[in-house]
């Protein structure tokens, strides 16, 4: 089981401590985390990193810098994207949504840059391409909604790759006044994990004495020695996801093989088709599995190819609260969406009412449970209107996973951040989709993907996902077990006003899609009697604290400060309180959590 490091307390720092590819940030009290909403200089320039789709990694930010100098004019701001499709996707909806654009043509152009070694004797690295999306300095936050919500992102790891190539060639031409110069990317530490070699191999970064300490921790935290696949095999690595996203692979007996065969044969498909796997899906195989560089790429995708199957005229609903960005996809990138953000049966009344009045819907998006009222609809029921009505079944299974929840057999497409608890490191990002073999939607499905999808997954994150998400059910099963002790202990203390949590709220429904063996899963929200209590609460927690979930550590945050700061009284409608605190629960031992939550209780004084 993964070891759990001891939570960084200090504003701004990596979560995990001292992981340069870290997809959390620390802030540690309430007043931190409205600091950060509010831009406050105090937080905002502590920050090591943050959640990628929000906050743009040093590493991206620094390779954009150098690109930017090069193709860019000194008025133009600009934004990476790992291929040219995804950066014209980015420019047409610039034009949509930055005004200007529609007085002017030419004002949001692309750049391609092939960031290539100069001296190819003796480098073993390979050119990578990039996309610049150049654009108007003050176009910049319609650029950066696009990045956020379509996910379709940059990896960190891929910025790295192409810094080293440009520092390498910076050596080598004596900085040159064709290169960027090196000071400007700042001290740049070097990893120790293999690169992608012409060869196949892979090199091997040695650091400098002075930073060796720091790379040593990183390393640990990191690799966690002797589970590392080399990059040289991301193919494999692939695969294996695939197959394990799947349910098609039996660990004991073909993860070698997954890892080391040169490709998928026939035989492989129609053995994994043949075959009920641990989806209960018969006719599921690895290649009904799609890989997203993020979670929200693949909510993002899953409309898109609505689109290409159905009538792109016809509105989407997203039924129940959602994660942010679910929403703003569907009102975004469409003709627009009817949201139902209860969620509850009533709701159900309501959409059945609308079909039944004549209105064609194109697609249905659901999170089970929902984030972060951990809200499960009736999906039986929305299964009968979806076949009854013609419309897609998109659903969210991050929060529950399918470990602990079966999602696929009511669905046509389920989606996943693969970033959360199937990971579980904190340390890469990932996405993934599943298309149901046995609905009617299924062909035209995988039609559409031959021409939407493209893999962008970059080749070091894969090989980190896969060694990640290996003990993956495991894990999974020890934070459900954690989480309901965690949560029968709350749920009876007087200072605690309520609790959401799946074996709490909305279970009949849950329960229609748990697993024999499943649990709860590792997510809840906590709610005292007010923001005062709550920030005391919080600001005591002795655990990490920032964004994201599904980390083997416990990790919580003010999750309506975070996510709705501002529109707080729009979310307050749907129950999504600002003073609402989300814990995701991690791998630490069982009475050290139940101590920790109750000596932050502890401290919460009764103001009435």
């Amino acid at each position: 089981m993964p070891l759990v490091p001891t939570p960084p307390i200090e504003v701004g720092s990596a979560i995990p401590a001292h992981t340069p590819h870290a997809v959390s940030v620390t802030l540690p009290t309430w007043e931190a985390n409205i600091g950060y909403e509010e831009g406050d200089t105090k937080v905002t320039s502590k920050m090591e990193c943050g959640y990628p789709r929000f906050f743009i990694h040093p590493h991206i930010q620094k390779l954009c810098a150098r690109l930017l100098q090069k193709f860019g004019k000194p008025s133009e701001k600009g934004m990476l994207f790992p291929s040219r499709n995804i950066a014209e996707k980015c420019r047409v909806f610039m034009k949509k949504y930055y005004t200007p654009a529609h007085e002017r043509t030419g004002l949001v152009r692309i750049a391609e840059c092939e960031v290539a070694p100069v001296d190819t004797a003796s480098c073993e690295l390979q050119p990578v391409s990039v996309y610049l999306v150049l654009f108007p300095a003050d176009a910049f936050p319609v650029a950066k909604q696009y990045w956020q919500h379509a996910g379709d992102i940059v990896s960190s790891r891929l910025a790295e790759y192409c810094l080293r190539i440009l520092d390498q060639n910076d050596a080598a031409t004596n900085n040159s006044a064709d290169a960027a110069p090196t000071a400007m990317l700042g001290p740049k530490k070097q990893g120790r994990y293999g690169r992608p070699t012409a060869s196949g191999t892979a090199t091997t970064a040695k650091p400098s004495a002075s930073n060796q300490e720091d790379v040593d921790q990183q390393f640990f935290l990191e690799e966690r020695y002797g589970r590392n696949l080399p990059v040289a095999f991301a193919g494999q690595a692939k695969r294996a996801l695939r197959r394990r996203i799947a349910g098609v692979l039996t660990e004991a007996e073909e993860i070698h093989k997954a890892l080391t065969s040169e490709q998928t044969t026939d035989a492989d498909l129609e053995k994994q088709r043949g075959r009920t796997g641990q989806r209960g899906i018969k006719g599921l195989s690895e290649n009904d599995v799609y890989l997203y560089p993020t979670g929200m790429s693949a909510i993002y995708h899953a409309h898109q190819i609505a689109m290409k199957v159905g009538d792109a005229s016809r509105h989407s609903v997203c039924f129940g609260f959602p994660y942010t960005d679910t929403l703003k996809i569907l009102q975004k990138f469409g003709p627009g969406c009817h949201f139902y953000g209860l969620g509850d049966d009533a709701s159900l009344d309501e959409l059945e009412l609308l079909l039944a009045s004549g209105e064609s819907i194109l697609s249905l998006f659901c999170e089970i449970p929902s984030n972060p009222l951990l809200k499960t609809p009736d999906i039986h029921r929305l299964r009968t209107l979806a076949d009854k009505h013609g419309f897609l079944l998109v659903v969210d299974e991050t929060i529950g996973n399918f470990c602990n929840v079966n999602v696929l057999e009511w669905a046509d497409i389920a989606v996943s951040s693969l970033t959360k608890v199937f990971s579980g490191d904190s340390n890469v990002m990932g996405g993934s989709l599943v298309l149901n073999p046995n609905r009617r939607f299924y062909t035209a499905l995988v039609e559409a993907l031959k021409s939407d999808y493209e893999d962008v997954m970059w080749n070091e994150d894969a090989v980190f996902l896969e060694r990640n998400s290996r003990d993956f059910r495991s894990r999974s099963k020890r934070i459900n077990e954690n989480t309901e002790a965690l949560c029968e202990m709350l749920v009876k203390h007087p200072k605690v006003v309520g609790v959401y949590y799946p074996k709490y709220t909305c279970t009949e429904h849950y329960h229609k899609v748990k697993n024999i063996q499943g649990g709860y899963g590792g997510l809840f929200s906590v709610m005292l009697k007010n923001e005062q209590q709550a920030s005391q609460f919080f600001d005591n927690l002795n655990c990490a604290k920032g964004p994201s979930l599904g980390t083997n550590f416990t990790l919580a945050s003010p999750y309506t400060i975070l996510a709705h700061y501002t529109e707080l009284d729009w979310a307050k409608q749907f129950g999504v309180e600002r003073h609402l605190v989300r814990v995701s629960v991690g791998l630490e031992e069982h009475d050290r959590l139940l101590a920790m939550f109750e000596s932050a209780l502890n401290s919460v004084q009764d103001n009435e």
